[in-house]
């Protein structure tokens, strides 16, 4: 049974603003597929809700004139995974939207509500970290952004304040336009299951030398991660096996990964090196590059 005090809609943004600012215990619903577990675990006692689900204009994606994507805080999984416009910008995105659960739960469960329920292994977050993605906050005071890097304060924890919700993504066109990218989920029901490990690839290459590479885990540590050493180093080298290899071993040394029921912090450390590797011999392909055996 669910532990419900009180149950509340917003129909905007500004109504759901309003109502938190008057009662700062509302805890803020969207999909639910996070909210509720934590309710039948006991995590919430005489919950009240504020579901701001009918908000539409949260759920669009679009594109603005200067090439910044927009995504709504409320756009589902599947919205995402089957957006014409993701698979053609951002379809590392999309892979990571289609590997989050299964169809009944990509249907109802937000990326908003994914980014802020703060968990490391967060489908979402490895692919928003290495697009550099940035959060809108609104709230009855006005609105702020935070780079997705500085929203997580620590596990489970995010860079909310009383009275905000979440409303947009925003991906600079810089941080897409020209590069290539792929997602890789492990775990050992694929879709189905947590993430052992997640890992999210952009790169940029000229000619056969990266320009730029972004790596973002999640499960690497106790919040996901980027792996800026093995980033910086990769600037301007020769794409090669050899140089793809030092990149997975200094992508390991960013991270701070830990033994768990699923897999050993070795074991981790091995799919970071290894999973790293196949993420960006198949961004190297996407970009119109040779393939590495």
């Amino acid at each position: 049974m669910f532990n419900i005090k009180g149950y509340w809609e917003a129909h905007s943004v500004g109504e759901a603003t309003e109502m938190l600012a008057q009662n700062p215990k509302l805890t803020v619903i969207a999909g639910g597929t996070d909210v509720l577990i934590k309710m039948q675990h006991g995590q919430f006692q005489e919950a009240e809700l504020l579901s701001i689900r009918t908000i539409n204009s949260l759920a669009e994606i679009k594109k603005m004139q200067d090439g910044t994507i927009i995504i709504g805080a409320l756009a589902t999984f599947n919205q995402i995974f089957n957006d014409p416009f993701i698979q053609a910008n951002l379809p590392s995105l999309g892979e990571a939207a289609v590997s989050m659960g299964g169809p009944q739960i990509r249907n109802i469960a937000t990326i908003g509500g994914n980014i802020c329920n703060g968990a490391t292994s967060a489908d979402s977050a490895s692919t928003l970290f290495a697009l550099n993605a940035r959060l809108q906050l609104e709230s009855k005071a006005g609105a702020r952004q935070v780079p997705i890097r500085e929203f997580y304060l620590g596990p489970g924890k995010v860079d909310i304040k009383p009275g905000e919700i979440l409303t947009e993504f925003q991906i600079a066109a810089e941080d897409y336009q020209g590069f290539s990218g792929h997602y890789i989920k492990f775990a050992a029901r694929k879709a189905m299951d947590i993430a052992t490990l997640g890992v999210s690839v952009m790169c940029r290459v000229s000619g056969k030398v990266f320009t730029e590479v972004r790596i973002g885990l999640g499960v690497a540590g106790p919040t996901p991660l980027r792996c800026e050493e093995a980033e910086e180093f990769a600037k301007g080298q020769e794409i090669s096996k050899d140089t793809l290899a030092q990149i997975g071993k200094l992508a390991v040394k960013s991270t701070n990964a830990r033994t768990s029921w699923r897999a050993s912090k070795e074991y981790r450390e091995h799919l970071v090196e290894e999973l790293v590797q196949r993420a960006l011999k198949t961004a190297i392909v996407r970009s119109g590059g040779e393939e590495l055996a």
